[in-house]
């Protein structure tokens, strides 16, 4: 990862009190796709991964099939690096128009391999044979397993997939999207716990109206445009305010605890740049290894 850019300095900053944020973690330990740093992204496997190595929260990604299942996983269709046909064989690059989600039942989906192909960008990630896993299935797996565990409670943070250039190719319209998604029964239990995260407004604005109670975040690594106009543009104070972590700088920090949203930056993998972050008040870390976010803390 790149160093950050702007210098760090300490910078104490109060943290949200009020009932907006009251009800959430004093830190929020993000395990991004899972951990996908020490296990196959966005798998059940990962998911537990991230709980057995200090995560409070996991992240996931989901997009809707051509059958109306919310799926998880991160691209829109199947990605080369990390997932194989059924049989073992490679998938194409220039095949992945063949493998669009919205395009696929999820019966035709399932059987795609995740995890067993090395996957040079992550060298610690443990190989092993996974697949993309409906979101209900998935939190079922994941409520079991903190039971059975005694684990706390982990807080889930979803993220939205979407762009309005790949409206009816890749995805629904935002407010079918979002329809289909909330119609997800395991969601509706998890109360205070579900999070829901997406670098496009749109469904953001759709469940600002639909769904009030859930905490929202918007995602940007866009430097050319100021937190302010993101307020503006989103027509609504969210809950939080997730940058890359390049862009997350004390004043920033400060901004965002003014208007009581929280901040948790993306996706951090060094140490190094965990305590700068946590030095300046940031409310959380999203990481790829949370175990290197446990020890750093």
């Amino acid at each position: 990862m790149a160093a950050v850019a702007t210098a760090f300095t300490a910078c104490k900053t109060s943290r949200p009190t009020t009932a907006h944020n009251s009800d959430l973690p004093a830190f929020f330990k993000v395990g991004h796709r899972g951990t996908r740093g020490l296990m196959p992204e966005n798998t059940i496997p990962a998911m537990y991964k991230g709980l057995e190595t200090g995560s409070n929260t996991i992240e996931f990604d989901v997009h809707i099939t051509k059958d109306g299942q919310v799926v998880v996983y991160h691209d829109a269709s199947f990605t080369p690096s990390y997932t194989t046909m059924p049989d073992g064989k490679d998938i194409p690059a220039a095949d992945r128009s063949k493998y669009v989600f919205y395009q696929m039942n999820y019966a035709d989906i399932r059987p795609f391999i995740i995890g067993e192909k090395p996957y040079p960008a992550f060298p610690e990630q443990q190989r092993l044979r996974s697949y993309a896993p409906l979101l209900g299935e998935m939190i079922d797996s994941v409520e079991h397993y903190t039971r059975t565990h005694n684990l706390p409670p982990v807080y889930y943070l979803l993220e939205v997939k979407s762009s309005e250039k790949t409206d009816g190719v890749e995805q629904p319209s935002p407010e079918e999207y979002m329809k289909i998604m909330m119609a997800v029964k395991q969601l509706k239990p998890l109360g205070n716990r579900l999070l829901i995260q997406s670098f496009d407004m749109r469904p953001l604005q759709v469940l600002h109206k639909t769904h009030p109670h859930i905490k929202l975040g918007f995602l940007t690594g866009d430097k050319n445009t100021t937190f302010e106009q993101h307020l503006q543009q989103l027509g609504f104070t969210p809950a939080f305010y997730n940058p890359s972590y390049n862009l997350a700088t004390p004043e920033l920090v400060k901004k965002c605890h003014d208007k009581n949203i929280r901040i948790v930056p993306w996706t951090v993998q060094e140490q190094a740049e965990m305590k700068k972050l946590k030095a300046i008040g940031v409310d959380g870390i999203i990481t790829d290894y949370p175990n290197r976010l446990q020890e750093a803390l």
